[in-house]
Order: C-alpha cells, then structure tokens, then sequence
C-alpha cells in the first residue's frame, strides 16, 4: 500500500486537500502560514481534526493574514476560545500569534518567508530515495535543521515531525507515491532533486 493511498479513504475536505494542495511547491507567504498554523494546531490531534477545521480557523486567525494576527490581543484569544468548533488549546493559540510576529521578522530580514524556507532546499522540491514507495519518516535531517532554526527565530509548536509535515505540504518535499498522478505533476512542472535519505526517524 502506498502512502497516497490513505487520501484514497478519507473524507471528500481531505481529498480536495490532497489532489489541489498538498504537495504543490507553494510561495505565497499567507499561504505558507495558513499552513504553518495547521501543523502547529494539529500537535497531538489527527489531520481529520484539522481539516474537518479548516474553515473556524481561516475565521478565527483573520483569513491567515499574518499582519493583524501579529497584533492580536488578549480580546482576540478570548473571542478565538469561544468560537463554536474551535480547538480549545490557548496555548496553541497564543502560540500562533506569536508565531506570526516571528513570522514578520523572518519577511523583514529575507524579503518574504517563502524566500527564507526555501533557501533549505535550494529552491527545488526534494525527492527522497525510496519515498515514492510509501516508506515516509516522521521527520528528518532537513526537518530538524528547519525546526531548530525556527525555534532559534522564537517560534513555538514547530518540533521537526510537526515541520516535515509542514515541508510536505508546501512542496519543498514531494512524498506522493510515484502512482499518484500528483507525484508526476509536480515533478513536471516544478524543479526537483533527488536526494538519499538522511536522519530518518
């Protein structure tokens, strides 16, 4: 059974994720943090939590727009703990706001944070030896070197499993099975590099 495979069972939010999003090199910066902050919220609960989510947290954080979630206040947290569907965890969403403002300084000092978190991968999408055959890790070398550097920068919730996940979904890592239609559409249309496997755990 290959890795895709899971999306092939679950639920029509998810697939719509898998087969329009999940994977396709991303530079947008509030895209890139709209999906920061789902990995960071996802901590400790299922990906079908998050998704079937997706849309009180695109209400909760102001669309993703990392400039006003900078600026929210304690109004905001309280507004965000009551909002009917919300993951409770005031920790997670403390953690977000200052999460966007660490993201700001990361835009002020490389231009944009796309520019910064693709500097890791050379600007081409990773293919790992042996991914394409559904043997995915729950993190890596890549993905303990962006967390450690994030943590430096003081963002929180970003331990390197929670990253892979992250560099997974905005196609810095391409880990669709090579008989997803994905796996060639990105490998087609986007500059790649094949690489060995290194730090898996």
């Amino acid at each position: 059974m290959g890795y895709c495979d899971y999306w092939k069972t679950s639920s029509d939010a998810d697939k719509y994720y898998h087969d329009n999003e999940w994977g396709v090199p991303l530079h947008d910066d509030r895209k890139h943090f709209e999906f920061l902050t789902l990995e960071s919220m996802q901590c400790g609960l299922s990906w079908k939590t998050i998704i079937n989510k997706r849309e009180i947290f695109k209400k909760c954080f102001a669309d993703y727009d990392y400039d006003k979630v900078a600026k929210f206040t304690y109004k905001d947290i309280d507004r965000i703990m009551n909002t009917g569907g919300m993951i409770k965890a005031v920790r997670k969403i403390k953690a977000i706001i200052h999460n966007a403002q660490c993201f700001n300084k990361i835009r002020d000092e490389f231009g944009t944070f796309s520019d910064y978190i693709w500097k890791f991968s050379d600007r081409k999408t990773i293919l790992y030896d042996g991914h394409d055959t559904g043997s995915i890790p729950a993190s890596n070398a890549l993905s303990e070197t962006v967390s450690k550097d994030l943590k430096k920068r003081g963002f929180k919730f970003v331990g390197a499993v929670t990253i892979y996940s992250y560099l997974q979904s905005v196609g810095i890592i391409n880990d669709h099975d090579k008989d997803c239609p994905r796996y060639d559409y990105i490998n087609s249309n986007f500059p790649t590099v094949h690489k060995r496997r290194h730090g898996e755990k």
